[in-house]
């Protein structure tokens, strides 16, 4: 795929991410985020995949605090198996919330900034959801690559109770 194929299909997934109304009720965040414990890796352990992601492998999405108070971000998978070729993207975020660091702007393509949102996150950053008002992608993402069934449960019904369609949830498989 060339460059330019590349940047179009990234600019029609954030022009895709940003254009959805927003559906239900306000999705509140957690109260707050300590930002520099939440950088890292996160393992994706499931997901409503944007088209990007449909079909990826031990996805791992690592973020960067930036001097500037940015966030780097890379996102990295294989895509189509195990041994599949590996795709990696690096969008941007900016904290749109200081009070609580969980209401972030994640931009892929200038100037478009994708609402992201840290909706759950337990007490030890073991585990979190990040979810969208428009209730169209959600992802459950966790510091090791499994979570036990009964984790992954709870934390889907958080999803349903959120307004989500669970139905949509997909495992994001992880070998490592």
């Amino acid at each position: 795929m060339s460059a330019c194929s590349k940047l179009v299909l990234v600019a029609f997934t954030a022009i895709l991410l940003v254009g959805c109304a927003a559906k239900g009720p306000e999705m509140k965040t957690v109260d707050h985020v300590d930002i520099e414990r939440f950088m890292g890796p996160w393992y994706v352990i499931a997901n409503i995949p944007t088209f990007l992601e449909k079909d990826a492998h031990n996805a791992v999405e690592t973020y960067t605090l930036n001097d500037d108070g940015t966030i780097a971000t890379h996102f990295t998978f294989r895509k189509g198996g195990f041994d599949g070729k590996v795709k990696e993207y690096n969008p941007k975020a900016f904290i749109a919330d200081d009070e609580s660091n969980a209401l972030w702007g994640m931009r892929f393509v200038w100037p478009v900034k994708a609402d992201y949102r840290i909706v759950y996150l337990d007490d030890d950053y073991s585990k979190t959801i990040i979810g969208r008002q428009s209730r169209d992608f959600v992802w459950i993402m966790a510091r090791t690559p499994t979570i036990s069934d009964l984790d992954y449960d709870e934390l889907v019904s958080l999803i349903d109770s959120l307004g989500y369609d669970t139905s949509k949830v997909q495992r994001v498989p992880q070998r490592w």
